[in-house]
């Protein structure tokens, strides 16, 4: 990733997008797009832009110099969060996750989440970034 290069042009840009930091951008982006099947929109140096349907990412190699950094990075990255993201392909992600032998935080199962007297049912797996950040895919 040494020059700047558009892939894939994005329509709407989301309110809100996280940037991970990230120890290697190239594994980072493999798994990401490979495995877990984002598309990658944009990069630069050290830089990349994804997006997920809807969900719009940004993975940037972690840099100990860099001023955003407020503390040091230590596996797992991101402890304290998990990010919900909705995959158009769940089965499919399943599959591929089994396939190649990656781990699994938490098995593909259904769960039931009550929103006041309302329950919602969505089924979801977990499983950590080459970081350690949690990522909860549901369908």
């Amino acid at each position: 990733m040494t020059e700047n290069v558009s892939l894939v042009p994005v329509t709407e840009w989301a309110p809100l997008v996280p940037e991970l930091m990230v120890s290697d951008l190239p594994r980072s982006l493999d798994v990401y797009t490979r495995v877990f099947g984002f598309t990658l929109h944009y990069t630069r140096p050290g830089f990349a832009y994804l997006s997920l349907g809807r969900a719009q990412w940004m993975l940037e190699q972690a840099q100990p110099e860099k001023a955003w950094l407020t503390g040091p990075l230590q596996r797992p990255f991101g402890r304290g969060i998990n990010f919900q993201i909705v995959h158009p392909q769940l089965d499919a992600l399943h599959a591929r996750l089994l396939a190649e032998e990656y781990p699994l935080f938490q098995p593909l199962r259904t769960e039931k989440y009550l929103e006041g007297q309302v329950a919602h049912t969505q089924r979801q797996l977990l499983v950590q970034d080459p970081d350690g950040y949690l990522l909860r895919f549901t369908d």
